[in-house]
């Protein structure tokens, strides 16, 4: 069993969830918290999944950083718009030479977080996961959980699969986390917008669910032409992004049971204090 020691910085949809797998799977996990804190370090965190449902009584629960131990890894699950926050959060709980594990989407957060903590290696994670939080504490997974691993380096060359990379995609798949890893980060984030940005921005615009944007010819061929300009962005950055590729997200996405993504439910929801969240 790894001696690897985590911290969770947001412990939400995405965040509670991988943290109780890898605490699950024996693994120090730290979790930081805010409006549920309270009842987390009373009660622990509840996860049911397609995987099976499991409750961790005890946790490592947190309300200030500066009370956490400084930890080997520290997972930022956070959402970007929280990010203003990440000079005052790193450094106190990543050890020296320790690890970053960004996972969030998006372009040049990696580039950000090397500067608030250049002693560190900082990874790329590109979620595909639909978790709920459905409550204080309370999380649900529905589908998927694969996580694409990879490292960062300056103006984002490809770095190739290292042995930290490896370490802790160990960690994770004894947790029964499936991991991919990818020699080229900018591609791999490249990829995952082929996706996210079409049909979070489209969710929202048309009010549709991905199977109603998939269904309708119209809605589908934009989808598509979406898919296609985002390609073009990326061969601006010389990462190629293949026609076959686009077909298999486009194929993908009408196989996957219907749901709102991430960008719609937090637009139909964001009033509420605990509204389901799908991180795709």
């Amino acid at each position: 069993m790894s001696d690897r020691t985590y911290a969770i910085l947001g412990t939400g949809a995405l965040g509670g969830f991988y943290g109780a797998r890898l605490q699950k799977a024996g693994l120090d996990v730290h979790f930081l918290l805010k409006s549920d804190y309270e009842q987390v370090n009373k009660y622990g965190l509840v996860i049911e999944s397609k995987d099976g449902d499991f409750t961790l009584a005890k946790v490592h629960a947190y309300n200030d950083v500066k009370k956490m131990p400084q930890c080997d890894v520290v997972v930022v699950a956070l959402k970007t718009t929280q990010n203003h926050l990440l000079p005052k959060m790193l450094p106190p709980v990543v050890k020296d030479d320790g690890v970053v594990l960004v996972l969030q989407n998006g372009l040049g957060v990696e580039e950000e977080i090397a500067e608030i903590v250049g002693n560190v290696t900082v990874i790329g994670g590109l979620c595909f996961l639909c978790s709920n939080k459905v409550g204080p504490g309370h999380i649900h997974h529905l589908d998927y959980g694969q996580i694409v691993f990879s490292e960062y380096t300056s103006n984002y060359q490809p770095r190739g699969i290292t042995e930290r990379m490896q370490q802790i995609a160990d960690d994770f798949e004894s947790a029964d986390i499936s991991i991919e890893l990818a020699e080229d980060l900018l591609l791999a984030r490249w990829k995952k917008l082929v996706w996210n940005i079409p049909y979070n921005g489209l969710s929202v615009i048309l009010n549709a669910r991905t199977d109603e944007l998939m269904a309708d010819e119209y809605t589908r061929e934009l989808v598509e032409q979406l898919m296609y300009e985002i390609a073009m962005g990326a061969k601006s950055y010389e990462r190629i992004i293949s026609d076959r590729f686009i077909q298999t997200m486009l194929d993908y996405t009408v196989k996957m049971t219907p749901y709102r993504p991430s960008m719609k439910i937090d637009y139909d929801e964001s009033p509420q204090d605990y509204s389901p969240r799908t991180v795709v």
